[in-house]
């Protein structure tokens, strides 16, 4: 974060104080907009926007002509894109507060979806179908709610005639899912940096849950998100004929390192999103054991026994420590030869604040073997503590929440994925996965077939948004 801004962590109990606080207020009145938002939100789902056939820019410039309906004028809606790659346009716009010394709020949300064969779908994923209290379609959840919330709050701001004290910036993105070597944040900040200039931005990433009955579990907000790097680790042999076989065999050191790998656990380390992940999960954790060991880990971060309980749990476990995992496996060149070369691709999730060469040296020492060389698979990305969690975040949100999801807990955390926010935060816009909207048990099959997102749920996050992000831009 830029600046000598003095921070304030919300304790665990000051934010349970204000949940408690507002449990009691009244649920959300019905907004009389919803159909013109499941307009929008369908025309979004069904654009296309795979990197291998879709386009971004079709989708960017459809929300730009909803906004431009709405009143927003040409020069503020623009579709930014590099001559290069015509098809990865982000749609940038802002609404104008009337402060103009006031830092701006950014409104992150990607509009490219991961790839989908029609032939292995129950239902057409480029058409939104809803069907037992579900919206079905691929960007259904990840990352076209979002997307279509912020436009249709920015469209609905412009006819109420809602001028906030600060800017409110949109940025609908195009590249997150990596299905191109384009990604337009990082574009965005090198050649329209005041495009994603901000006090602070809402992203994707917070994992707020439903539980097994379909009801509201938990608000998550992420604060901070592992780094991600592949690692290239590789042995090099003479080789010879498999009839006379030597010790000296590119396969079996490599195999022996990855061995070593695979049984070594990375130390915890908690920080400020985790401790407070596991003090709230423990209130409404149903098996006991395991709450106490998050109430144990939260007293104690060396505290053995609770540690393992809680690493059962492949999600926990990524998020208490750095990751690496082998992932791909090349090796030899004929059945009858010894291999001249062997070669590994291992992916590490790594905490913030971590260097990845750092981690290279620690892998090093993990497979304890000189002939295995381990490179950096492609440049780092850039990396940065988690942002502070203020009242000026936690407050405003807190308050919403009490009014739409009564007594629902709501959990920091730090994301094990990535997501944009990596780019942001490194570029000094504190970034916060904060969205509303809850996932099922199934992570609503996300990057998987037959992706979706609970109708009311989606209605939920679409009220949340657009309430928390007026008290946002009118906040201090």
């Amino acid at each position: 974060m830029r600046g000598k801004t003095k921070t304030f962590l919300l304790t665990a109990a000051a934010l349970s104080a204000l949940v408690a606080t507002g449990a009691r207020a009244q649920s959300a009145p019905k907004d009389s907009g919803e159909a013109a938002f499941r307009g929008l939100y369908k025309e979004l789902v069904e654009i296309n926007t795979t990197a291998s056939v879709g386009s971004c820019t079709a989708a960017a410039e459809a929300m730009g002509a909803r906004l431009k309906a709405a009143g927003f004028p040409d020069s503020d809606v623009r579709v930014l894109f590099p001559p290069e790659h015509p098809k990865f346009g982000a749609l940038v716009a802002t609404l104008r507060g009337k402060d103009p010394k006031a830092g701006a709020i950014l409104l992150l949300a990607h509009i490219d979806v991961v790839e989908a064969k029609r032939e292995d779908w129950v239902r057409d994923p480029f058409k939104l179908v809803e069907e037992d209290g579900y919206f079905y379609a691929r960007g259904a959840s990840d990352d076209k709610a979002m997307a279509a919330i912020f436009t249709d709050s920015l469209v609905r701001y412009k006819k109420e005639g809602f001028q906030p004290k600060r800017d409110i910036k949109l940025a609908l993105t195009c590249g997150e899912e990596g299905g191109d070597p384009f990604n337009s944040v990082p574009w965005l900040l090198e050649n329209h940096p005041e495009t994603l200039k901000a006090d602070f931005a809402l992203n994707e990433g917070d994992d707020s849950q439903l539980d097994e009955k379909g009801q509201p579990r938990l608000l998550g907000i992420q604060v901070g998100e592992k780094v991600y790097m592949d690692y290239n680790l590789e042995v090099t042999n003479a080789g010879g004929h498999s009839s006379r076989p030597i010790k000296d065999n590119a396969i079996y050191h490599l195999a022996g390192g990855l061995a070593r790998l695979g049984a070594y656990d990375f130390p915890i380390a908690l920080n400020d999103a985790t401790k407070g992940y596991y003090e709230q999960n423990a209130k409404i954790e149903p098996d006991p054991e395991v709450a106490d060991a998050m109430r144990a880990m939260v007293k104690d971060p060396n505290d053995a026994a609770a540690a393992a309980i809680l690493a059962r749990d492949p999600g926990r476990n990524s998020m208490m420590r750095t990751t690496c995992v082998a992932t791909m496996v090349e090796a030899g060149h004929a059945p009858n030869a010894l291999p001249q070369r062997a070669k590994a691709n291992v992916n590490c999730r790594i905490l913030p604040g971590n260097d990845p060469a750092v981690i290279r040296d620690q892998l090093e020492k993990i497979v304890a073997d000189p002939a295995i060389k381990i490179t950096l698979a492609d440049e780092p990305d850039p990396v940065s503590p988690p942002p502070p969690l203020t009242p000026r975040i936690m407050a405003p949100a807190t308050k919403v929440a009490a009014k739409i999801w009564p007594g629902v807990p709501f959990v920091p955390a730090m994301l094990t994925g990535a997501t944009d926010g990596r780019f942001t935060n490194a570029a000094g816009v504190p970034t916060y996965g904060l969205s509303g909207l809850m996932a099922g048990v199934d992570g609503d099959h996300i990057h998987g077939l037959n992706e979706r997102i609970q109708v009311k749920a989606l209605m939920n996050g679409r009220q949340f948004l657009y309430e928390v992000v007026k008290l946002y831009a009118d906040g201090k």
